[in-house]
């Protein structure tokens, strides 16, 4: 054994593996050495070893997120929450108060919105101007598909009634004057209204933004995630932190391709996102694949379904099968991995199909495609997507019942009762990989363990449970979040279990929530982080 040896006991060690519990763990340097039976430790450990007594302390494998937007998730830390402002008077008044506090800041930045909190559930920049006129508000929707702009921000990105709506964007518009509402969704967001936020940052914000997250994660037991949306400035960022040795989250990410009406335009990212991948490879920081949205959000009334919307609606998707299946293919013949957001039945069938595509076109072949959220999934799909061994990469905290009051308003009818259908997800025989999808909802992983295993809201767990057959037992829900979590990102030979072997990431747990009411997951604390063998929090 080369490395400090390093033995742990007194504790109930949560494997999340086939042996599922253990009473000791023994590590040398980064990696697990043995898990099983405490007198079996102490032979091998042998004479010299570190023995650290954990107080009867739960540890388990340090969580995966598998899917997370890590900069915007250190960036959200800095801003205005808006998750539980229930009405427009609440929101304008936690805008004014925020205002109060930052009056220096040349532009006020908020997330966190949500559409049943606003009157017919649309913002108004003239809402946001009644309380700050004087320089811009961005306000981030909680799925961070949509954006609220007072006026000043419109005139600062460049917004006004002649701007055309991208692909698969909207600016909303007044229908009497044509100018804009402030509501801005989709890929406008990202065409005008990021891009020039991203034009106000220097890198030492990227920088920063990173830090937060990171200490964020430390603090929950976080050590590895998949980054479900990166770009060139949240690479570098990354980069310089694994140069510095302070990047202590393992990061998988997924470069984030954008929708161009020339195919080879989007072909061209495919390649880019190739080159990345082969640069960057490390154990702490590589590219596994690419990112696409291939529709909106339920909430928004851009998710994509087969079957309208309780208002009639039934857009289209932002990629159809034409365009998006050659894509998929030439990432499939480059060894990328594909991860394809669709949230309704009707894209998660072009998801589907893009990768039957990709079969057909380069055959037999190690492949690990994913389709991300699969809020509004019927068995057909399920039983197509497992067949095609495509993961499910879902995110428990979307299913909180303090946030479904539009999404199952707009839907309105019997696919309420099926939404989020995590078990049928594994009785298919799909790898189901639980995730956050932070910023869009909080990152902590033992308030998402706790809405997987009720159904129940982390916000309000007094709130009736959302199609409550859906839940999951503990121990799945902890799987899904850990060793499930791993393979989706080609990552299970290094983390995701406590196996010999493996790298020494996990988290202790200040109480075994297994032996306890399931209601103490949203009490229970980290007490400590280890990564690659070494402690990185203390509490």
């Amino acid at each position: 054994m080369t490395g400090d040896i390093t033995l742990y006991e007194n504790a109930t060690f949560f494997t999340a593996a086939d042996r599922m519990w253990a009473d000791a763990m023994l590590t040398a340097g980064e990696r697990i050495v043995y898990v099983g039976d405490s007198a079996t430790a102490h032979r091998i450990a042998g004479v010299g070893a570190s023995e650290v007594d954990l107080g009867g302390a739960l540890v388990v494998p340090g969580f995966v997120d598998g899917h997370a937007h890590v900069l915007q998730t250190g960036d959200a830390l800095t801003q205005l929450d808006l998750t539980t402002a229930g009405d427009l008077a609440e929101v304008q008044q936690r805008l004014r108060d925020w205002a109060s506090r930052h009056s220096a800041d040349p532009r006020l930045r908020l997330f966190g919105w949500q559409h049943s909190a606003l009157p017919d559930g649309r913002p108004t920049r003239q809402a946001l101007d009644a309380v700050v006129a004087d320089k811009p508000v961005y306000a981030q929707s909680f799925d961070y598909h949509s954006v609220w702009l007072n006026t000043a921000a419109l005139v600062e990105v460049g917004i006004d009634a002649e701007t055309p709506d991208p692909p698969g964007g909207t600016i909303h518009r007044d229908p009497t004057t044509g100018e804009p509402t402030g509501h801005i969704d989709e890929t406008a967001v990202e065409r005008y209204v990021w891009s020039k936020l991203a034009s106000f940052e220097t890198d030492a914000n990227r920088d920063e933004h990173l830090a937060h997250a990171l200490d964020a994660y430390r603090a929950h037991g976080v050590t590895s995630t998949t980054d479900m949306g990166l770009n060139a400035n949240d690479l570098a960022a990354m980069f310089r932190a694994e140069t510095a040795g302070t990047l202590t989250t393992r990061v998988a990410a997924h470069w984030m391709m954008t929708r161009e009406a020339n195919p080879a335009a989007n072909l061209a990212q495919v390649e880019y996102a190739a080159q990345l991948a082969r640069k960057h490879h490390s154990g702490l920081l590589r590219i596994t694949g690419v990112k696409i949205i291939v529709d909106g959000t339920v909430d928004g009334c851009t998710a994509a379904l087969g079957n309208p919307y309780s208002n009639g609606q039934l857009p289209d998707p932002i990629w159809d099968l034409e365009s998006l299946a050659p894509v998929v293919a030439a990432a499939d013949a480059a060894g990328l991995q594909v991860a394809m957001h669709a949230i309704g039945d009707e894209a998660i069938r072009i998801a589907i199909g893009a990768v039957e595509y990709a079969v057909q076109c380069n055959g037999p072949r190690p492949r690990r495609h994913r389709i991300e959220h699969l809020e509004v999934a019927g068995p057909d799909e399920i039983a197509r997507l497992a067949a095609l061994g495509i993961i499910a990469s879902m995110q428990p905290v979307h299913a909180d019942p303090a946030i479904q009051t539009t999404w199952r308003a707009v839907l309105g009818d019997s696919r309420v009762e099926r939404g989020f259908p995590w078990p049928e997800m594994s009785a298919a025989g799909a790898v189901l990989a639980f995730g956050t999808d932070s910023p869009t909802a909080p990152f902590q992983p033992l308030r998402n363990m706790f809405v997987a295993a009720t159904r129940r809201s982390a916000f309000n767990p007094a709130l009736e449970p959302n199609v409550a057959h859906y839940a999951l037992p503990l121990a799945d829900a902890i799987r899904h979040a850990t060793r499930d979590a791993a393979w989706s990102c080609r990552a299970e030979g290094e983390v995701g279990q406590l196996r010999a072997g493996l790298c020494a990431d996990f988290a202790v747990i200040d109480r075994n929530v297994f032996d306890l009411p399931v209601e103490e997951l949203l009490t229970a604390q980290v007490r400590q982080t280890i990564f690659g063998g070494r402690s990185v929090f203390n509490s």
